[in-house]
């Protein structure tokens, strides 16, 4: 129906929109999404020969390229083949001309109908944007803000156009006048092309496919589930990490820096996987496996990769056989109960321990020092016998970095919000309060500037208080300087707030991984069950004890034998890591391996 092929639209001497590809089918509903200044409108009113600018490329609607039309040939199809619904309901409406009036000259302007047929239509139309026929003698003042979108919407239907574009058509409405637009939208999409151009991921989740869109690029276009759930893009990712929705638990983090164009690819300046190449060279929108992504690194760059890693302690395995990606830029949680491995698997990651099976795969782009660890007893890990400024200096010390050493030091000190005076810099740990030390560790493990940061139970010892600040805090600092956190912690409630994905570990082994709102809010495996049911609540119900005892198991699943849904074959036989979805999952309820039960 619509295909735009190589587009773009230049306004003075600024790129606006560069090298846009992009097709619509008959019967589509197809997402535009991206911030404020991404070029979506003016992709939209390029479309419909709207906007002044020098143009190139083609607009291929029904077959024929509009873009070389006459402006007689171009008022011919608007409103008649194809039609859009503009942003801004307040402005788009006549203020002195009722709706009945506005919708019949919408319906008389191509002669498709004469009066008498024309007046039966504006009642048709009314019926089907759903609002009642006396709404024809009111006027745009007299109406509510989801009605002047209903309104706007019956206009661009007047002639039942085959493409038909809406830019923010549910935006400032409350969220049931929002849901029954969407359902509108969807409605009416049977047999026509609907481009929706929306900053709104919650509409844009109606549309078959969505397209994101960067400082006039598209970075990635794909089914609307797989983008949603398994976004590839860093851009797309943190559009999705900005969005406040009800399917979520994380808290809201934003993208850093602030948008622009810039020479290269433009979301560069931003995005914290650059390379060198990113800054002069802007990268092509080419198909990787089911999305099309326009990245020089192919999207989201896996930074550590562990491959049936494992550790054995006097001949029993504390880590057996786990495999787990840390992605740049992301936040994973390892959860679990004590004594099933967190901290073995965190302590081989940083090479502190060797291990016994497996490896541990780093991208090449992860320097010496790249990788920092804060470890889970501050107080134990660091000198007694160092000042404050000691302390975070040391690592500096250490790489031989001789230049302004204490400036650098103090400035990561300011980062996590201490004092930087001389009294301050001068105290030793045993003179600092555990929020305090926390952050001193912080920035110590800060100040070589890496882009992972294996944390090990952060806050345990700290008040809920001094928690949240802590947290916030490395929320902050991941958010600026692109941090990828790997977060070993046996407080669910505390990992479902910082972390994107979580990997539960019991005895060793992953039992279910996935992203945190689905192991949160819908657990699978029977353990992650437990360990939410069993988490901090302040209603003074405790739950249930589980039966038997932790590491009583003696073959088959670890779980069973505290298992409330335990079958003959999980004593058997240890369930694999088996993939459903975004989930893995090691049970045999789950992987249909319970039948083996007779």
């Amino acid at each position: 129906m619509l295909e735009i092929k190589s587009l773009t639209l230049d306004i003075g001497s600024e790129r606006i929109l560069r090298d846009i590809n992009l097709k619509v089918a008959a019967g589509e509903v197809l997402a535009l999404c991206g911030e404020s200044g991404a070029g979506k409108t003016s992709l939209g009113l390029t479309v419909m020969g709207l906007m002044a600018g020098q143009v190139q490329g083609e607009v291929i609607f029904q077959g024929r390229n509009l873009l070389p039309l006459a402006e007689e040939e171009w008022r011919r199809l608007r409103g008649r083949e194809m039609a859009m619904v503009l942003q801004n309901t307040d402005d788009a409406l006549n203020p002195v001309l009722s709706v009945g009036a506005q919708l019949l000259e919408a319906v008389l302007a191509h002669g498709l109908f004469d009066r008498a047929a024309a007046v039966l239509r504006v009642e048709e139309l009314l019926a089907q944007v759903g609002l009642p026929e006396h709404k024809c003698n009111s006027y745009p003042h007299q109406l509510s803000g989801g009605e002047r979108a209903r309104v706007l919407l019956a206009m661009a239907l007047a002639n039942d156009p085959a493409l038909l574009i809406l830019d923010e058509p549910t935006a400032a409405v409350d969220t049931i006048t929002k849901a029954e637009l969407l359902s509108l939208i969807k409605a009416i999409s049977p047999g026509r092309a609907v481009l929706l151009i929306t900053h709104d991921l919650a509409a844009a989740a109606v549309a078959a496919r969505i397209a994101v869109m960067y400082g006039g690029t598209l970075v990635e276009v794909g089914t609307t589930p797989a983008v949603l759930s398994d976004p590839r893009h860093p851009y797309t990712r943190g559009l999705l990490r900005s969005f406040p929705n009800m399917t979520t638990v994380k808290d809201l983090q934003g993208i850093g820096g602030e948008g622009g164009r810039a020479p290269g690819c433009p979301f560069h300046p931003r995005c914290t996987q650059r390379l060198a190449l990113c800054g002069h060279k802007i990268p092509a929108l080419q198909l990787r496996e089911d999305r099309w992504l326009a990245c020089h690194r192919g999207g989201i760059v896996p930074l550590l990769q562990m491959r049936n890693l494992g550790k054995a302690f006097d001949g029993q395995w504390a880590v057996a056989g786990v495999d787990l990606t840390l992605q740049e830029g992301e936040s994973l949680a390892v959860v679990g109960e004590t004594g099933s491995g967190k901290t073995t698997l965190a302590r081989m990651i940083m090479n502190l321990l060797p291990p016994d099976c497996g490896q541990v795969e780093r991208d090449a782009s992860l320097a010496d020092g790249a990788v920092q660890m804060v470890f889970q007893h501050p107080r134990a890990s660091v000198s007694h016998r160092f000042s404050a400024l000691e302390i975070v200096r040391e690592p500096l010390d250490i790489k031989g970095i001789l230049a302004d050493r204490d400036e650098i030091a103090r400035a990561m000190i300011a980062e996590v919000h201490l004092p930087v005076d001389a009294a301050f810099l001068a105290r030793y740990p045993h003179q600092l309060s555990g929020g305090e030390l926390q952050r001193l560790v912080l920035a110590r493990a800060l100040v070589l500037e890496p882009k992972v940061l294996v944390a090990d139970e952060p806050t345990s010892a700290l008040d809920a208080s001094t928690q949240a600040k802590i947290l916030r805090l490395i929320m902050a600092l991941q958010e600026k300087r692109g941090l990828a956190l790997l977060l070993i912690t046996h407080d669910l409630a505390l990992a479902r707030k910082v972390c994107d994905r979580a990997a539960v570990m019991l005895q060793g082994r992953i039992v279910e991984e996935g992203p945190a709102q689905s192991v949160f809010t819908q657990p699978s495996h029977p353990y992650t069950k437990a360990m939410v049911q069993h988490a901090p609540q302040l209603t003074g119900v405790l739950p249930s004890p589980l039966p038997g005892a932790a590491g009583t198991a003696s073959g088959g699943c670890p779980f069973w034998p505290r298992c409330p849904e335990s079958l003959v074959v999980c004593r058997e036989v240890n369930p694999p890591l088996v993939a459903d979805g975004q989930l893995r999952i090691a049970c045999h309820l789950v992987s249909g391996q319970g039948s083996l039960a007779g």
